[in-house]
């Protein structure tokens, strides 16, 4: 990573900020976008000894994503690494829900990958650099209670895949990155069914891997040009394996698991 430039999306928090700290340590330059500029701003000063810009960015606006990588190139003439991190989560039922937090989940997760990728791939193709997409497990199995979620990662997931093998022959790197429970703030800032935010997180974070060493296992994998990375072995390969070859059981699973959550729309 060293002397790479980096964009990251959804850079003020969590994963994202994870991230921007991990390949700041290992000597990429970075370019940091997140609605809260305020935060990006805090950030900068934790990496005093990084070259950073950090833009305020809403990742559902095209334009916004638009006007990213070009101060990005402005800046620093290229763009080696584009990680597509930012996101939003719900929880709620189907049958609940106002149907605009769906489109808002779509807008966020889905079109902010899309925007940022469109706008970054002239550059990434010049140096044969790094799309990376973070999802989640649910981009794996439809989680019940997020279907927003799970749609829009699992739609994040068939476009960069499909996107790899477009460019199997031009030494463009596509890593799709699915964490398991990682603990951040996805869960507090979650939307419910009327799209308010639910506040607390209904799961016991200290039992999650951390955003630290989430970050560490992808940006190894982008170092190692991987093409996919799942994270933990119970919530994550395992759900995998058992969604191709066990899916009735996997849907008892899950749907006893998530049950289990404090205050969970279903039982």
């Amino acid at each position: 990573m060293k002397e790479k430039v980096v964009v990251i999306t959804g850079a003020s928090s969590g994963i994202g900020k994870a991230l921007a700290l991990e390949c700041a340590a290992r000597g990429a330059k970075l370019a940091l976008a997140a609605r809260r500029i305020d935060r990006l701003q805090e950030l900068e000063k934790e990496l005093s000894g990084t070259e950073i810009i950090s833009v305020k960015a809403d990742v559902s606006k095209e334009e916004d994503c638009k006007s990213l990588i070009e101060q990005t190139v402005q800046r620093y003439g290229k763009i080696d690494v584009l990680i597509n991190n930012a996101g939003i989560s719900m929880r709620a039922l189907f049958a609940d829900l106002e149907l605009d937090l769906m489109k808002r989940l779509m807008d966020v997760n889905f079109w902010g990958t899309v925007f940022c990728t469109k706008y970054a791939m002239p550059h990434l193709l010049k140096t044969k650099g790094t799309v990376v997409g973070v999802i989640s497990i649910a981009g794996y199995i439809g989680l019940p209670g997020r279907t927003g979620y799970s749609a829009s990662k699992y739609a994040i997931r068939g476009f960069l895949d499909a996107l790899r093998t477009e460019n199997l022959k031009t030494g463009l790197h596509v890593l799709v990155a699915a964490p398991g429970f990682t603990a951040s703030e996805v869960r507090q800032v979650a939307l419910t069914a009327d799209g308010s935010q639910q506040g607390e997180t209904p799961r016991d974070e200290s039992k999650m891997m951390s955003s630290e060493e989430c970050a560490r296992h992808i940006v190894n994998a982008i170092e190692k040009r991987k093409r996919e990375l799942i994270l933990t072995f119970k919530e994550g390969k395992l759900t995998v394996f058992l969604g191709k070859f066990l899916p009735k059981l996997l849907d008892r699973m899950a749907y006893s698991h998530m049950a289990k959550e404090h205050d969970s729309p279903f039982k």
